[in-house]
């Protein structure tokens, strides 16, 4: 999204609410490697919907994460989300790339609710309006001091951020190395982090629609944490399927499908917005990452209601993984938590 030094050999970094993960790979022909990955949990509160509040431990969670698991390579490509970014499809009246090159300045204003001297923007164009009347458009603004945040604190843990990308841009990144899709589907993509869940609606290898949703797994485990008089790191540990003292499956299900049902609730507004831009279509399957991706019920719960195939994505399905170097029972736990990291990663080779 946002290029700001040379690409070549990139560690993707997604420094989220609840942990920084990191993911190196290489490319063989046409095939991708597993080089190294790391992932190292934060206390609550170093992160806040996306900002980081802590530089110091977080930068110190950086540079474990590289000494700790012999990462070389400085260079990173890092992503950001939530209410400092906006992503838009638009339509400009332009038919050349100098065109819209020129039509983009004064095209960002309208649609950019933020000073545009306070923001970083970049956009790709998608092809011909169905219309036939110019040039369709993804447009993507954020906030400088929200890059500045991020890419301080690598500074802050000796990297050099080469990247700025947006999370639900890396999450669409992993999916498409991974999964065969026909180009003619309209997949859904739901990132759901700790804080925000980033919506994307894409086919043919295209993001057509995004949204960030403030629901996420910190509504899990607070629930669970008040409705069953848990602490913290309990409510942590029943959300991830572990046993908790005497509670029960029975007494913690309805908790969390209370959660879903609102996240659920907003997955089908953002359908609903899909729709008003792209004739009416219906999102065809649905892929679940993220560290939430897992949460009890979730993905029956989605299939019944949107009737629909769901699935978690793994991130490493075509990526070549050696068993002797990697746990692969750990790497199979945590995929869902390295979608984005891994799309970052494959920066490298844009």
């Amino acid at each position: 999204m946002f290029g700001i030094g040379k690409r070549k050999g990139l560690v993707g970094l997604d420094i989220g609410s609840s942990a920084v993960k990191a993911v190196e790979l290489k490319k063989r022909g046409d095939a991708y490697e597993l080089v190294n990955f790391g992932l190292e949990l934060l206390e609550p509160d170093m992160v806040v919907d996306g900002a980081i509040m802590d530089a110091l431990t977080v930068s110190e969670a950086i540079e474990r994460i590289f000494a700790g698991n012999k990462i070389k390579t400085r260079n990173v490509a890092t992503s950001v989300s939530g209410h400092s970014v906006i992503v838009k499809r638009i339509t400009v009246s332009a038919a050349t790339g100098e065109e819209l090159n020129e039509a983009m300045a004064y095209e960002a204003q309208q649609h950019i609710p933020f000073d545009i001297s306070d923001v970083n923007l970049s956009y790709q164009p998608l092809g011909a309006s169905s219309s036939g009347q110019g040039t369709d458009v993804m447009l993507v603004a954020a906030k400088r001091e929200k890059i500045l945040n991020h890419t301080n604190v690598l500074g802050q843990a000796n990297k050099t951020p080469c990247v700025v990308d947006y999370d639900g841009f890396a999450t669409f990144n992993t999916f498409e190395a991974n999964y065969d899709v026909s180009p003619d589907t309209v997949v859904a993509l739901l990132n759901i982090g700790a804080s925000i869940t980033n919506i994307v609606v894409g086919r043919g290898g295209i993001p057509l629609f995004t949204r960030d949703v403030s629901v996420g797994g910190n509504q899990y485990t607070d629930i669970l944490q008040k409705e069953l008089d848990l602490s913290y790191e309990n409510a942590e540990k029943l959300k991830q399927g572990q046993q908790v003292g005497s509670i029960t499956r029975e007494q913690m299900v309805p908790h969390l499908r209370s959660v879903s049902e609102i996240l659920m609730l907003e997955v089908q507004k953002t359908f609903d917005f899909f729709r008003q831009t792209a004739l009416a279509e219906n999102a065809q399957q649905i892929y679940l990452a993220g560290g939430s991706a897992r949460i009890e019920g979730l993905v029956e719960q989605l299939k019944e209601e949107f009737r629909v195939p769901v699935e978690i994505i793994d991130p490493f399905r075509k990526v070549k993984v050696d068993p002797e170097k990697f746990d692969s029972a750990y790497l199979q736990d945590i995929a869902p938590c390295l979608c984005v990291a891994t799309g970052l990663a494959l920066r490298s080779f844009d």
